[in-house]
């Protein structure tokens, strides 16, 4: 049957989907649509009113792809996503839809008997310290977030703006 939670979450693992309807019941109208594309991994622009779930939208694709790696034992230490978003956005969407959810999907996996390392997740900010960086730097999260602009994945040192082509980079 169409419409029904279960059909909107079919892409979702068991704990993710089970979090998701204990939590929220069903998907908002914006999230049905935008998660075959997010999926898909399109460049997926979700136009809709404060509190309708955009965010939660992208995260939750991101968060099913985590589980699933850490459920499997295929979490490598790595940084897996990155968000940018605005600084006064970045708090609450990384407590409201990132940080929160994960620990609750982490209890239910628990009781549901999958095993399953913790997802890290970290912060950067322009105000991010030079010895916090290089803390960053040497202990990769899963989720980075960084307001305004991309920040190079944790597991990589940044590269020179003009760096020599690509097959000269990897030679020792």
């Amino acid at each position: 049957m169409v419409g029904i939670p279960e059909d909107d979450l079919s892409w979702a693992h068991p704990v993710v989907r089970e979090w998701f309807i204990t939590r929220f019941g069903t998907p908002t109208e914006p999230q049905v649509a935008g998660w075959p594309h997010i999926l898909a991994h399109r460049n997926t622009l979700i136009s809709a009113p404060t509190g309708s779930g955009k965010t939660l939208a992208a995260f939750l694709a991101c968060i099913d792809s985590l589980v699933r790696l850490a459920i499997t034992g295929a979490l490598c230490e790595r940084t897996h996503v990155l968000y940018v978003s605005p600084l006064k956005a970045l708090g609450n969407d990384v407590q409201k839809n990132l940080d929160q959810p994960l620990a609750e999907i982490q209890q239910l996996a628990a009781a549901r008997g999958f095993l399953m390392p913790a997802i890290r997740t970290m912060v950067r900010t322009g105000d991010t310290s030079t010895r916090d960086r290089a803390r960053m730097l040497a202990a990769s999260a899963h989720s980075g977030h960084h307001p305004g602009v991309a920040l190079h994945p944790a597991h990589r040192r940044p590269q020179p703006r003009n760096p020599a082509p690509r097959r000269d980079r990897h030679r020792r």
